[in-house]
């Protein structure tokens, strides 16, 4: 690629190329979801802002191991150090165990993402199923002497650690000043200093999830498990570590001290923050009655949603704005997407429709690099629209009749359409889901009624309905318990 990829870096807060460590392979990690309720808009925005950087990395032939992680233990109710966790309180709540409340909501948000057409990180691993590595990390910051243990729980010495390295430096955060900031809380005075934080939390008695450690019986650090994943699945040193600027303080600032403490180097070389979104110009808060889940998105039925949207349309207005710039929901600008969206899908399916002329009075022109050096500078989605948009111009001047375009010069429009709507950005046509479950639906009625002429052996029919199908590109392979199929 002529054009180098430049990405933000926050911790150097410029735009810097993008060298990976060991190309063409590619180690990104991204912290996912805490799995006690339904995802809701911010949860979107990482999602859709990283599916975009795996899309593009991958279409520029990068191999992309993608880790997005599950955090279903140790995520306190007040992102500190004390408090209950938030997924065992929310069993207590519902009187269910905790790993049904952290399934039944990871299971939620994987529709959720799939309805966004947001593909599936190549490993998601779950806090809950990662302690070994957690433990031996602890172990790791306390042999370097950055932690300590008090009556069975460990906390790691950030005073200590910031005598001799830059705490704050991802965040600009300064230690005086998050010292004269602190609250007391409880469980504090365990501490050498108000400004440490959990590796290791002794559980309490009425503490549902617990695991066996050397220090007690406990559960760990919200803060510790990305650390503990990403060297599992990355190495100690690893490409990108994305999130939501949410987290950038204290819950990445605090990744990089406990991955220098135990390795003697930070881990990630690039750090990504989307930036938030906002609702009628507030922060998203349930105390504020502005707290909107995907679900009554596509549903409508909040009082703040004049109507429900659709996942695509909601894709669309988060790819409209630039990932580090604030984005705010009203609406007005919901409905705008909306019209936008169809406006381009209308354009591509005119564009199907085009019939070429032996010879053209207009051209693509250079829709295509220009597409390429929008997304290489910063993932710059709402130039590449921009960019998009324009060019429809072509399209329908050539449907009036007002020019002419040869076909191979079509065919080059048609494929930068659907590399760059379909492939990179993500963006389906409303009805094809509708349709491939149409096509799911009919393709298993069809072999159905050939499992039944098997079963009658009727082997002529049968046979007959799999050549059929496999004239139409359709490919069966037969089990003892049934079948499998696919498309060509």
């Amino acid at each position: 690629m002529s054009t180098p990829l430049y990405l933000y870096n926050s911790m150097s807060r410029t735009k810097e190329v993008f060298e990976p460590i060991a190309p063409p392979h590619v180690g990104m990690y991204v912290c996912g979801p805490t799995v006690y309720g339904d995802a809701h808009l911010g949860h979107a925005r990482p999602s859709i802002t990283f599916d975009l950087l795996y899309r593009w990395l991958s279409h520029l032939g990068y191999k992309v191991r993608y880790v997005r992680n599950i955090t279903d233990v140790g995520h306190l109710e007040n992102d500190a150090d004390s408090g209950e966790d938030k997924i065992a309180k929310k069993a207590r709540l519902e009187q269910l165990e905790p790993m049904e409340i952290s399934q039944h909501y990871t299971n939620r948000y994987h529709k959720n993402m799939e309805a966004l057409n947001v593909l599936p990180p190549t490993i998601e691993p779950r806090a809950s199923g990662h302690i070994p590595e957690q433990q031996a990390l602890i172990a790791k910051i306390l042999e370097a002497g950055y932690a300590y243990e008090t009556n069975g729980s460990v906390y790691f010495d950030l005073p200590g650690y910031a005598r001799s390295h830059d705490y704050g430096k991802l965040s600009g955060r300064v230690m005086e000043d998050l010292l004269s900031n602190t609250r007391n809380l409880e469980g504090q005075a365990e501490k050498h200093s108000p400004l440490d934080f959990a590796l290791w939390k002794k559980a309490s008695p009425e503490h549902i999830m617990n695991w066996d450690s050397p220090w007690s019986k406990g559960f760990p650090g919200w803060h510790l498990e990305c650390s503990a994943m990403s060297m599992k699945y990355l190495g100690e040193t690893f490409d990108i570590h994305g999130g939501g600027m949410d987290l950038l303080f204290p819950h990445h600032e605090c990744e990089i001290a406990q991955s220098t403490a135990a390795l003697g180097k930070e881990s990630a070389r690039y750090w990504l923050h989307n930036n938030m979104i906002t609702i009628n110009g507030q922060k998203m808060g349930k105390s504020l009655g502005n707290f909107i889940t995907l679900d009554a998105f596509f549903e409508g039925n909040h009082p703040l949603l004049e109507k429900a949207y659709s996942p695509m349309a909601i894709r669309f207005f988060i790819l409209q704005a630039h990932y580090r710039s604030t984005l705010d929901f009203t609406n007005e600008a919901l409905q705008a997407s909306e019209k936008g969206l169809q406006r381009l899908m209308a354009g591509i399916e005119t564009l199907g429709q085009l019939k070429a002329s032996p010879t053209g009075t207009i051209s693509p022109g250079d829709l295509e690099n220009l597409c390429i050096q929008a997304l290489q500078d910063d993932l710059n989605s709402p130039v590449l629209l921009a960019h998009l948009f324009d060019h429809l111009k072509i399209i329908h001047r050539v449907r009036e009749g007002l020019d002419t375009i040869t076909q191979d010069l079509l065919d080059t429009l048609k494929r930068i359409y659907h590399t760059f709507v379909y492939q990179i950005l993500g963006l389906v046509p409303e009805n094809k889901k509708e349709n491939n479950e149409l096509l799911d639906y009919l393709i298993r009625f069809v072999l159905d009624a050939r499992q039944e002429a098997k079963v009658n052996r009727n082997f002529a029919e049968a046979d007959r309905i799999r050549d059929q199908l496999s004239s139409l590109g359709i490919e069966i392979k037969d089990r003892k318990d049934g079948y499998d199929w696919s498309i060509k």
